[in-house]
Parts: structure tokens; sequence; C-alpha cells
């Protein structure tokens, strides 16, 4: 049966004070998989937009970095959760600003990647999960990501789970416009998620299979072909298939993905310094080597 136990904390916790909580049990007991799925849509959703998708394409980064381009964003966001605005955390956080700092992107890009954060991930678990998400669990991302926000120093975040979405959804409806770029991310990093399961002659049958997961409005910013109700069907029996298949275990031991998971650029494990784009590394404005000259001026 399904981990009744951890819903049942859940639903006895309060969706603001113990929001991180709430998040950690989600992930951690009920939605590993799923949610880590749910973060790559989230994640691919973006590319749809020009602005971010030629920042991305303009660095290169994951159309020929693209393994260590997945492993790092999942490693730092994975470090955040996990670790909450503290320790670790803070600096998975201190980093990305860092990393950021080096590309122009707006405030309304920023807030709009947020947003898919909450809502995307909640999309997928809530369509493709065992279970859907209860009130609690929504409102528990909703402050844990605005909390996330602002430590990233993003402006304007919606203060209501209701006004997030509206910008969410206006968003979209806006901005998601066709571009080469969107198409040149877009495939290198379903080919990156192709490549963990099968040969690459092998990708293209395989691609419909993907946009069977993706809204059509996505679709139509990429210029790609709708899949076809059939093929959408297949995926969602599929997914829910597996997701109720891992419910039938209850996990009792949390699944802490930076620690649980081995990521393909890091078989021998990764340190903070290593997180971005490699001509980052070992710049005087990143984090770590501030913190280096710092230890060595108190000498």
């Amino acid at each position: 049966m399904a981990n009744n136990k951890i819903l049942q904390k859940i639903e006895s916790l309060h969706p603001e004070k113990d929001a991180w909580e709430i998040v950690r049990l989600t992930v951690f007991y009920e939605f590993p998989w799923d949610f880590n799925r749910a973060l790559e849509v989230a994640l691919y959703k973006t590319f749809a937009v020009p602005s971010i998708a030629k920042i991305l394409h303009n660095t290169k980064q994951f159309e020929n970095h693209s393994q260590k381009r997945y492993d790092d964003t999942d490693l730092i966001l994975s470090e955040i959760i996990e670790n909450g605005l503290q320790g670790r955390g803070l600096q998975a956080i201190e980093r990305l600003n860092f990393i950021h700092s080096n590309y122009k992107i707006t405030n309304e890009d920023y807030l709009y990647v947020l947003s898919t954060f909450i809502f995307d991930t909640g999309n997928w678990i809530n369509k493709y999960g065992y279970r859907k998400l209860s009130s609690h669990e929504e409102l528990a991302g909703f402050y844990v990501w605005k909390q996330i926000g602002e430590q990233m120093n993003i402006k304007n975040i919606p203060t209501t789970i209701t006004a997030f979405k509206k910008y969410h959804d206006d968003f979209e409806k806006e901005y998601f416009v066709y571009s080469n770029a969107n198409v040149k991310v877009a495939q290198a990093t379903e080919d990156l998620m192709l490549s963990w399961y099968m040969p690459k002659f092998m990708f293209n049958a395989a691609r419909p299979f993907l946009h069977a997961v993706m809204e059509p409005h996505v679709l139509k910013a990429f210029n790609f072909r709708e899949p076809g109700e059939s093929m959408r069907e297949l995926a969602t029996k599929t997914l829910r298939a597996r997701s109720f298949a891992e419910s039938l275990v209850p996990r009792t031991k949390p699944y802490i993905r930076s620690r649980d998971h081995k990521h393909k650029f890091y078989p021998n494990g990764y340190t903070m310094n290593d997180l971005g784009p490699e001509k980052l590394k070992n710049t005087a404005g990143c984090p770590y080597h501030k913190m280096i000259e710092n230890i060595q001026n108190l000498k």
C-alpha cells in the first residue's frame, strides 16, 4: 500500500510554518523519482522562452556539456532542498547566484523559472503520480520556492500561490514563441535524456514519447509535431503504473539525491566549486575563492 503514514504526517503539519519539512517528506519519501522527472520537464519548458534559450544556446553548455550541465543543476537544486537556507543549502544558492551573475537575465525570466518549480512539478505529480498532491503539499512548495527566490534576490515574487499561478500562465501565453535557439537547446537536452536509456540510432523513434508529456503550447514553441492522443495515453498509463508500483512498497528511508543518486559527470564526488561552467570554476569572483581569500587574510 501507499505510504499513508507519510501523508498523515504531512497533513498534521502547517503548510507555511513547516513548509520545508513537508517538501522533504514529499520529495524524499513519496515522489523521489517523479519529483526529479518533474523538475526536468519544468526546466525543459523554460527553453520555449527565446530570451532564456538564447542565453543557454550562446553559452553552448547544453549542446557541448549536456551531462555536466544537467548534473550541476540537479545537484544545486538537491543541495538546496536537502539542506535549506543554511550550510550547504546556502552555499548552493550562493553558487547559483554567482553563476547567474555572469549572464544578463531579466527579473521576469527569473520569476518564470521559479514558478515552473512550483507549478510544473505539481502538474507532473498530479498527472503521473500514484496520487495527487494535497493542498498542504502545494502550499508548502510555494512557500519553499518563494524563500529560495528571495535568497536569489528575485524581485516582485507574488505573495500568494494564486497570484503566482496567474503570472506563470500569463507569461507562457505571451513569451512562448518559436526560435531556432529554443530547438537547439531542447534537442540537446532530449538527446541527453534518451542517451540514459538507449543507443543513439533509436533517439528519433523514442522522441514522440518525450513529447507526449509536453503540453501542446510547449511543442508549438519548438515547432515539434503533436504526438497524438494514443501516444499521450500510452505515456500517461506507463508513468502512472510505474508510480503506483513504487508506492506498493513504502519507503522507510529518505532518498537523498545528492548522496544516493549516481551523477555520471561526478563518479568520484564533487565540491560546490565544481558546479557550473568550467570557465567560472577558478574565477576570482567565485564564492569559493572569496572564502579562501578571507581565510588567507586572517593568517
